[in-house]
């Protein structure tokens, strides 16, 4: 089982890019999926996107497609996540987890897909 924990949150204006950090705990290798949520308050957990490192592919939300990229350094054991164009309407918590190495693209985005989950970091877009 691996133990995530997540950074680089923080209050930016509209447009501004902010990278998320999600340092993992043992090896990210070939051995999971990698994905980021976010939840705003009074909604439910959503997925934004996640990596495959083994193939390199990686998936997205629609409503990211174009904004936000997720990149893996084995080395570091890290994940990323680079927004930019940010808006009010990507603020929330957001958390990485990790799930099963071999999922579709809708499972991957899928909350219910993933058993280890970080405890979350803040970002707050305003406008």
């Amino acid at each position: 089982q691996v133990q995530l924990k997540e950074s680089g949150g923080g209050s930016v204006q509209t447009g501004d890019s902010l990278r998320l950090s999600c340092a993992v705990s043992g090896s990210l290798s070939s051995n999971y999926y990698m994905g980021w949520f976010r939840q705003a308050p009074g909604k439910e957990r959503e997925g934004v996107g996640g990596i495959r490192y083994v193939d390199g592919r990686t998936d997205y939300a629609d409503s990211v497609v174009g904004r936000f990229t997720i990149s893996q350094d084995n080395a570091k054991n890290t994940l990323y996540l680079q927004m930019s164009s940010l808006k009010p309407e990507d603020t929330g918590m957001y958390y990485c987890a990790a799930g099963p190495l071999w999922m579709t693209p809708i499972e991957a985005l899928a909350v219910a897909s993933y058993k280890n989950w970080g405890q979350g970091t803040q970002v707050t877009v305003s406008s």
